[in-house]
């Protein structure tokens, strides 16, 4: 059975401009590099379903699709600002990217595959009345609404991204059938100024909302230790029916808008211990979704990263780049998939084996903050 990889050609056009950090091309990329390696032959390969409201509307007020729909500026709903301006033809274009994430949980909850992927998606920042963090509808939210609707009762939302998944979060802040796990850098230093550690869900739902917050430069070891202590503990409590999970690319040491330190191949070690726990923890269901990243050449060589991973197909680090790959993207790039100076520091590191006696702070921070909810003995 082939994973379901959700593209057509109107999810790459998702941007603010050539100008904007959130500019085109960056689906685009990924999808030329993902089938320079062969990466795309190991999935069925199908386009999203129309645009809906209908489908907006379980997440989204009709007065802010309403606001979209006008083609005005509206900075009440965070329309037209300097941050997110205003792109007439980008509600339809969103909307597709709702619908494509949806359709893949319905593939998945329905038992047609197990495994799909939306990389255009991962859009975490939008509000249920508010366009936020250059994301205009939360289409991870739509999707987990849907499960929900359509009986799902244990949901696991995880998010590599940077930034804080705070739209996610905030979406399912008081309900116990989602948790939502985020390991990312610091809201004291990274827009939205959210996700810390004592921020763990409302009153019938406490300890659901798990946040590791990272301090700046943070490099490869320290953030897989806070990614593999933290997220497979709570999965194995939880045991979730199906996995979300959000990669937005700005980890990364080369992105111009977060601090920190990761490489590419320390992400791919990430997404192939996601790929185990949802077959060990979730039924085998997972639901891979993109997100930020604001490089283009590291956006597309750790986005094909999550479609191997996905697939199951291996991608050598070492693999050589197109010959024209530095001119193909217009910036400086590498000349491989992973990072040519990450392999020595990665050698070491045993997914299996994560040492908790000398955790990081921000380890033992949200370990003390959550894991009491789930029976789990908080780091020292």
């Amino acid at each position: 059975m082939k994973p379901l990889l959700i593209h057509h050609e109107d999810l790459e056009h998702y941007s603010f401009g050539a100008r904007h950090p959130m500019g085109p091309d960056r689906v685009r990329f990924t999808m030329h590099l993902a089938q320079y390696f062969g990466v795309l032959d190991s999935f069925e390969i199908v386009e999203p379903p129309p645009a809906s409201d209908a489908l907006l509307r379980l997440i989204h007020t009709p007065e802010y699709i309403a606001a979209l729909h006008s083609g005005k500026p509206a900075p009440e709903f965070g329309i037209g600002t300097a941050d997110n301006p205003l792109v007439p033809s980008l509600p339809y274009i969103a909307s597709r990217i709702v619908a494509g994430t949806v359709a893949a949980a319905q593939a998945v909850w329905s038992g047609r595959v197990k495994r799909a992927v939306n990389i255009a998606g991962g859009l975490h920042h939008a509000q249920s009345n508010n366009l936020s963090g250059f994301c205009m509808f939360n289409d991870a939210a739509v999707a987990i609404q849907w499960l929900l609707n359509h009986g799902a009762r244990r949901i696991a939302y995880i998010d590599l991204d940077a930034h804080h998944g705070d739209g996610v979060e905030q979406m399912f802040w008081n309900d116990p059938r989602v948790v939502t796990l985020s390991v990312h850098e610091s809201g004291l230093y990274l827009f939205p100024g959210t996700g810390h550690a004592g921020d763990i869900g409302g009153p019938e739902a406490l300890g659901t909302a798990i946040n590791v917050a990272l301090e700046t430069q943070v490099t490869d070891i320290e953030w897989l230790r806070a990614v593999h202590s933290i997220i497979p503990a709570i999965l194995q409590r939880f045991r979730p029916e199906i996995i979300i999970s959000q990669h937005g690319a700005d980890p990364h040491y080369a992105d111009p808008l977060t601090h920190l330190r990761i490489s590419s191949d320390a992400l791919a070690i990430a997404y192939r211990s996601l790929a185990k726990w949802a077959d060990r923890f979730a039924f085998g269901r997972w639901i891979a979704l993109g997100g930020g990243g604001y490089q283009r050449d590291s956006v597309a060589r750790i986005w094909t990263q999550v479609l191997a991973a996905v697939a199951g197909v291996e991608v050598s680090p070492q693999a050589l780049l197109p010959t024209n790959w530095e001119r193909l993207v217009g910036c400086r790039a590498s000349k491989t998939l992973g990072d040519t100076d990450a392999a020595h520091r990665l050698a070491a590191f045993d997914p299996g084996h994560v040492m908790t006696h000398d955790a990081d702070p921000s380890m033992v921070a949200t370990s003390k903050a959550v894991f009491p909810y789930w029976g789990l003995v908080p780091f020292r």
